[in-house]
């Protein structure tokens, strides 16, 4: 490979990643994506290739769907509540956050491709249909299919950036002290609990319904908790206002709010060591 090539690739880089993670909801995954490309990238016929940014997202998004369908991603078989790999940000995203990115896994392949391609990284339907080989009727589509199932989780009012991370300092602070009367009035009534623990550490093995639930589950684990864990810093989770930890466990910690008029809408909590591995990097 030239260095002329090595350089098109590196200029995209940024770029193929954000494409292969939110298909694959997997930092890691998305890397390997990527290596791939890089591969192939290297093989190809330059002679061929007319534009190189849109010849390297189509052949990333390409070997995303091929990963999608491989028992590889198959998640029937995991413990408890499955929360995409945490992307920790100093500032906030809005294109596609974690209620999103939940949203997506419920779409097949093709259709996560179409909507992504088109509402998020805004490419025509005719580049779709180069991308995953259906024609451009068919990729409108899928678009508006995947539009359909996910209308209600795209963020329609998002929080002022430093308002959530105000909210997340005092819901960590509620939480760290056991203080279940700060810690109810954060949160609304219909409140949901999400813990990612993959069974390699503790974690709610459902999803926890409402604040009365959340509030007893929170509880259980202030009560469980062997020492108190430390705040690495505050920060963006995939998009929401959260911040990194540090358990007792020695093990880093991730927790996303979801805000809505004020009050905490929802709770992502990622405890499993597997998908926190590029977190100790992430920017502050």
């Amino acid at each position: 490979m030239t260095d002329e090539s090595a350089a098109a690739f590196d200029a995209q880089r940024a770029t193929l990643l954000r494409v292969a993670y939110r298909m694959l909801g997997s930092m890691a995954d998305a890397e390997d994506v990527l290596q791939e490309a890089f591969i192939r990238w290297a093989g190809a016929d330059r002679e061929a290739v007319r534009v190189p940014a849109a010849f390297l997202r189509r052949m990333v998004t390409r070997l995303c769907l091929d990963h999608l369908k491989s028992a590889r991603v198959r998640r029937e078989d995991y413990v408890g509540p499955w929360l995409p790999e945490p992307v920790v940000e100093a500032e906030p995203t809005e294109d596609v956050t974690l209620p999103l990115m939940l949203a997506l896994e419920r779409l097949s392949p093709l259709e996560r491709a179409a909507f992504l391609l088109h509402d998020v990284f805004a490419e025509t339907f005719d580049d779709v249909a180069r991308s995953i080989g259906r024609d451009a009727a068919a990729c409108r589509q899928l678009a508006a299919r995947a539009r359909e199932h996910v209308r209600s989780e795209r963020t329609r009012f998002p929080v002022d950036r430093d308002r959530g991370l105000a909210i997340a300092s005092a819901f960590y602070e509620a939480s760290r002290d056991g203080d279940a009367a700060r810690l109810s009035a954060l949160l609304a009534d219909d409140v949901r609990f999400y813990s990612d623990g993959g069974g390699r550490r503790p974690a709610a093995g459902r999803i926890l319904d409402g604040a009365v639930e959340v509030m007893r589950g929170l509880s259980a684990i202030s009560r469980l908790r062997r020492g108190m864990p430390e705040l690495v810093r505050r920060a963006f989770v995939n998009g929401l206002p959260g911040f990194v930890t540090k358990e007792a466990d020695g093990i880093l910690q991730t927790t996303a709010l979801l805000i809505e008029d004020g009050r905490v809408k929802a709770i992502y909590v990622m405890r499993n060591p597997d998908k926190l591995r590029h977190v100790e990097g992430a920017p502050h």
